[in-house]
């Protein structure tokens, strides 16, 4: 838990933030599937369309892509049938907003940009829909999809059965969920994972930059929890999508191919002006501390943009300035054997 003491699950599903609509030039057709313009909603599908070779894929599930706390409310006081004949009579009519929308968003500006600097260039975010909800509630989520001009292509509607059995056939890379259990289990399969939390329910998130902040006392812990750190993030659990051996867990794995993004548009002189952003913040540590944390973020090919070395002030106001988009505090990088070990914390 943060010392800020904003994070919790309890109103995880509500997000307020406005988010304007984005022309549909920013959208880009991959495979044979066209835009998610191009997807008919009446014809609803879990099957993956080819996955560009060096993409790194998000899966997202449906309730922290929209909130559908409403919907859920009949569910569970009406059962499943009154669930999906509501969301089939409401069916052109747009889910609100969840916790995810802005992050999507931002990372949509990435590939937008990727394009322009490296046009036909497969190193780009790939987006899966990832939910439970039965194959008629899709109808819906795509319409709603299609409504906010998203890029999503690929679905997996699994029809009440448990997601994760399905995320290493979509290749992902990184699943975001409300549900921590759900995360802790794609943790223990070898896929990085993160429960969606808010800082600041009010808060508008940045669309055009994806921000990540890190709480840099995780990395100068006493010499015990940081050899058990290490085993988590350099665990050998991790799924090789290439069929390449590999020893890094999924977290480092994820966060290496973060910084080769990263250092794409450094390569093309636009430092200033990424949209990929990362924070440092050290809490409790002095410079040896900041120093430390630095140089492990480092090996992990991400670049640190701006650090913070609090020395015990409260990061509070510091976070509201900053509006990361994801925050790896301590819980997400010192293993437990609770669900709270997947708590990357997303606003």
């Amino acid at each position: 838990m943060s010392d800020t003491g904003l994070y919790t699950l309890d109103d995880m599903d509500i997000c307020s933030v406005p988010v304007p609509e984005r022309s549909s030039s920013t959208r880009r057709s991959r495979g044979t599937s066209g835009s998610a313009k191009g997807i008919t909603a009446t014809t609803p599908t879990s099957t993956a369309i080819s996955t560009p070779l060096h993409a790194i894929t998000i899966a997202v599930s449906s309730r922290t892509l929209f909130n559908m706390s409403d919907e859920r409310a009949i569910y569970e006081s009406d059962g499943l049938e009154s669930y999906v004949k509501y969301q089939q009579d409401h069916e052109n009519e747009p889910l609100k907003k969840g916790l995810a929308f802005s992050l999507m968003k931002a990372l949509e500006t990435i590939n937008f940009r990727l394009l322009e600097l490296y046009p036909g260039s497969d190193e780009i975010f790939d987006i899966v829909l990832m939910t439970n909800n039965h194959a008629q509630v899709g109808v819906r989520l795509i319409n709603s999809i299609n409504h906010y001009g998203l890029s999503i292509e690929r679905f997996c509607m699994t029809g009440g059965t448990s997601p994760i059995n399905y995320l290493k056939a979509y290749h992902t890379n990184l699943y975001l969920s409300s549900d921590p259990l759900k995360v802790a289990k794609a943790l223990t399969e070898g896929i990085a994972a993160a429960s969606l939390c808010h800082l600041d329910k009010d808060a508008q998130l940045s669309e055009q930059q994806l921000r990540v902040a890190f709480d840099g006392d995780s990395f100068v812990q006493q010499e015990d929890s940081e050899k058990s750190t290490k085993t988590y993030m350099l665990s050998d659990l991790s799924y090789d999508h290439n069929s390449k051996s590999a020893t890094q867990g999924p977290l480092v794995g994820f966060l290496e191919a973060l910084g080769k993004l990263q250092k794409k548009f450094y390569a093309k002189n636009e430092r200033l002006d990424c949209p990929i952003r990362v924070y440092l913040i050290i809490k409790k540590g002095g410079s040896a501390a900041g120093v430390k944390a630095l140089k492990t973020i480092r090996t992990w090919g991400l670049d640190v943009d701006e650090a913070f070395i609090l020395s015990d002030l409260s990061a509070t106001i510091l976070l509201d300035q900053i509006r990361p988009h994801i925050y790896f505090d301590e819980l997400t990088l010192q293993p437990s054997s609770e669900a709270a070990i997947a708590q990357c914390k997303t606003r």
